[in-house]
């Protein structure tokens, strides 16, 4: 047996001491001794009965010898004592089955019949006079374990609901559950139930009880008694008002301490007649200056302001632990407009709103990002979405966002959602900050509204400033995991991602998105009844730990499986090396598919054979969740060795999202579709091969060479020529600052451009064959530099000048010979003929490389054991 310590306790309520007849603690040891009438079961789960000083809701109990009410009547007597209110500490034996001839049982099994006759209680006073008190099953009584869905309607469990963290933020997880971040506290081995009984005379003293059973019949069951506590509040002690804010002001040198007690309570800040849902360090955003900063701009963070958010009694207390002791301060205190104390009121979100977003020109509601925060910095989340995200791998299941620059900076994040162009919020009266967005060719909005009393709606206006969609433009975010595809539809579409791929795949034991995949509908097309300018397509990654993995999208028919291979972490522990991801891209092209590299150039393996081999058809610059990072310079500089060798292959973009830390196009493919050809996912593939794509974190560009579009090759005689160059970049995201020409890897021209826009020309002397690509920087204010945007090459080719550099082609031959290594030595082997296969695959992608290195009279001495795969 154990007490209950379900908080701080209240100074409204003290225990009344009467003399039971059972110490269930020696019943439950002794179960031959007396069994009052108490079910096997019941005697069973005596040992979990709360014993001693125990506080259940923020009430005190002294639980010493119990009641038991079984088939008899029983008196107690109590000292005098004067009280608005009486709580009782009790419970019920489980009700036997029931079976009629059938085999239905009726009434319920275990709980017995819904409001059942199972006792009175008669309250004795100093007068002489009495009140009974009707005693009720599932009303002021329950069962002393509890079936799922039969709760009591006037009584509360022991124990008081309370937030639960998540499995991320817990030392010992447990997810599942734990992502409701909260728990009723109403379950467990033993149960006793609250019940508050509104004494109508609490003028007169109470002396005594005495407890009538009810006179047999299906409602009789024993009744365990346990306490009985008497208090003075002005309402119902176990009714809580609605959830309200404050802000803790931290007492000079003392700092936030989020550790939880062995109960899960917050150590330094606890309610007694309520509870504290969460406490945070405040975020600060700018006031007067919020429409002047930039979108999604991370607010700083107070070191000594903690906000709260909490749910209690009119009458409770919070108690304050901390070096000096506990400090107790009424709820009322609080929540009294104009008291300066260490807790400031929080205005609470009374006011329901509607928000709708238009686009200029059109008053149908669009879909975009959304945040919006109140003047203490306080999130003000749509009544149906998240209030507390969570940004944590494979735990996001809303469509929210939660901008964080680093993890462990988690607590400085800045919190938005996606809205399909018109949400309901509770907003506080006052000043609210209001932030929209809808991808990188619509200028971001930040103002500030007065919600007054009686508004019903807000309007906000957003303006398409940059007409590259206008241009045959479409942008693709080409990896995305876990969303449904109708969440991956809105996050898509208020991003303003025109092309969202969503891609099943396996993690281990784990298969995720493989019930969405038919190798057959493209979400949001006309043929799937949409309007065809969002879209979403399941493809796959497939996956290998030490090889690498590759991105195979929108193909038709059947799944390409095995989607992963080879082992931990991506396959499953003893799976061998069943299939190469040469192959895997050969099959998806015979399925009509586009296949990618992700997160170019990791794993960095067998992708180099896929190049040389021709077998892809676009290189992936990943952002992640890194908003400030750029585009990544090793990505850039692998890519470059690839192009240095003449392999053209076009860039996209894609974030890898795996969870609401990560938006849908942070990083984002902008492809062109030719004039006179309707966007469809079957078009944006085909303007992907083509090459007439740039990868971009904001700014947009054009990039000509020759007149030429992105992904062109030129031809040139030998005598070469004069490259004629033209460029725009242009921003309402990222502010520019340098545009520059790379040829061959190396920076040409560099210019200092406005961080909104700029065009410009070069004239390029090219003696032989070259690609040419443009390159844009570009920052926020308080952020360093970074490459923001780059395009897909033009490659000049120059007659009896093949475009090799023998450095950079060694080096993508060790690769090879790397993956090859691998398949000979510590890869789990798969059958002999698998092996043989896949090593003739390597062998000939290496001889390919090996061979144009010969030709051009540069010799490679390679370290394979055996150059023909005849090592076993």
């Amino acid at each position: 047996m154990s007490t209950i310590q379900d908080g701080p306790r209240s100074p409204h309520f003290q225990p009344l001491a009467f003399k039971g007849h059972a110490n269930l603690g020696m019943l439950a040891a002794e179960p031959e001794s007396d069994r009052f009438g108490l079910s096997d079961e019941m005697l069973a789960a005596l040992e979990r009965a709360p014993a001693g000083d125990c506080v259940c809701w923020g009430i005190p109990f002294q639980i010493g010898e119990a009641l038991i009410l079984s088939d008899h009547p029983v008196s107690i007597e109590v000292s005098p004592a004067h009280a608005r209110w009486l709580v009782f500490l009790h419970t019920l034996d489980v009700s036997p089955a029931m079976e009629d001839a059938a085999g239905l049982i009726s009434p319920a099994p275990r709980s017995g019949r819904l409001g059942g006759h199972a006792a009175d209680y008669v309250i004795s006073y100093a007068d002489g006079s009495e009140v009974r008190a009707a005693i009720r099953r599932r009303h002021q009584i329950g069962t002393f374990t509890r079936f799922w869905g039969e709760n009591c309607f006037e009584a509360v469990a022991q124990h008081k609901p309370y937030p639960v963290r998540g499995a991320q933020e817990q030392l010992a997880p447990g997810w599942g559950w734990t992502q409701t971040r909260v728990s009723a506290g109403d379950d467990g081995p033993w149960v006793n139930w609250l019940w508050a009984w509104e004494n109508p005379h609490p003028e007169k003293g109470i002396v005594g009880f005495r407890f009538e059973p009810a006179a047999g019949g299906q409602d009789a069951s024993a009744i365990i008694l346990s306490g009985i506590t008497a208090g003075d509040v002005a309402s119902l002690p176990l009714r809580w008002q609605t959830r309200r804010k404050a802000c803790l002001l931290l007492p000079e040198g003392q700092t936030f301490d989020p550790d939880l007690d062995k109960d899960g309570l917050l150590k330094q800040i606890q309610l007694d007649l309520g509870q504290v849902i969460s406490a945070t360090p405040r975020l600060i955003y700018p006031k007067d200056a919020w429409p002047d900063t930039y979108n999604n701009q991370l607010p700083g963070l107070s070191k000594s302001e903690i906000l709260l958010e909490y749910t209690a009694h009119p009458e409770a207390c919070f108690h304050l632990f901390g070096p000096s002791g506990n400090q107790v301060i009424p709820v009322s205190d609080v929540e009294e407009v104009g008291v300066e104390g260490l807790i400031q009121p929080v205005a609470p979100g009374l006011q329901r709103v509607t928000l709708r977003v238009i686009e200029r020109g059109d008053s149908k509601p669009v879909p975009v990002k959304l945040h919006i925060h109140g003047e203490w910095d306080e999130y003000l989340a749509p009544v149906d979405r998240h209030r507390i995200l969570n940004p944590d791998w494979f735990e996001d299941y809303s469509v929210d966002h939660l901008h964080v620059q680093h993890w462990d900076d988690r607590p400085r994040a800045h919190a938005c959602t996606y809205i399909p162009g018109e949400t309901q919020l509770k907003l506080p009266l006052g000043r609210v900050y209001v932030e929209v967005s809808k991808g990188f060719e619509i200028r971001p909005v930040r103002k500030v509204v007065e919600v007054t009393a009686g508004m019903q709606e807000i309007v906000i206006e957003i303006e398409r400033v940059l007409p590259w969609r206008e241009r045959g433009w479409v942008t693709a975010d080409t990896h995305v995991h876990f969303l449904s595809p109708i969440s991956a539809m809105l996050e898509g579409s208020a991003e303003g991602v025109n092309v969202v791929n969503l891609l099943a795949s396996q993690w281990g034991e784990m298969m995720s998105n493989v019930g969405d995949f038919d190798g057959r509908n493209t979400w949001g097309s006309r043929e799937a009844g949409g309007d065809g300018e969002y879209l979403v397509r399941v493809g796959t990654e497939n996956r290998q730990h030490v090889l690498g993995h590759i991105s195979l999208l929108g193909y038709q028919g059947p799944i390409i499986a095995p989607m992963t291979t080879a082992g931990p972490d991506e396959s499953a522990l003893g799976d061998p090396i069943e299939i190469l991801l040469i192959e895997w891209a050969r099959q998806c092209r015979r399925q009509g598919g586009l296949v990618v590299l992700p997160h170019f150039p990791h794993p960095r393996a067998e992708h180099a054979a896929g190049i040389i081999s021709g077998d892809v058809d676009a290189l992936e610059m990943t952002s992640l969740h890194y908003r400030y990072r750029g585009i990544d310079p090793y990505s850039l500089a692998d890519w470059y060795r690839y192009l240095n060798c003449g392999y053209l292959v076009p860039a996209v973009g894609g974030t890898d999202k795996m969870g609401a830390a990560t938006a849908v196009g942070t990083v984002r493919t902008y492809a062109r579709i030719p004039p006179g050809t309707e966007f469809t996912y079957e078009s944006w593939k085909q303007a992907v091969r083509r090459g007439e794509t740039f990868v971009t974190y904001g700014p947009l560009l054009e990039f000509m060479v020759d007149g030429q579009p992105m992904g062109s090759r030129i031809a040139m005689s030998r005598r070469g020529g004069t490259a004629d160059v033209t460029w725009q970049v242009a921003s309402v995201t990222v502010p520019l600052s340098r545009v520059e020409l790379v040829v061959n890897g190396e920076i040409r021209e560099s210019v200092a451009v406005s961080p909104s826009q700029a065009s410009g020309h070069w004239s390029v002397k090219v003696d032989s064959s070259a690609w040419l690509a443009l390159l844009v920087r570009g920052h926020y204010p308080d952020q360093p530099e970074i490459v923001v945007a780059h395009s897909t090459p033009v490659m000049v080719e120059v007659e009896g000048s093949p475009l090799l550099a023998a450095a950079d082609a060694v080096t993508i031959v060790d690769q090879v010979e790397g993956a090859m290594a691998y398949l000979d030595t510590v890869g789990t082997r798969a059958e002999d003929h698998a092996y043989k296969r896949m090593r003739l695959a390597l062998g000939s992608a290496h001889r390919s490389l090996h061979n144009r290195l010969h030709q051009q009279g540069h010799y490679h001495e390679h370290t394979l054991a055996n150059e023909h795969g005849e090592h076993h």
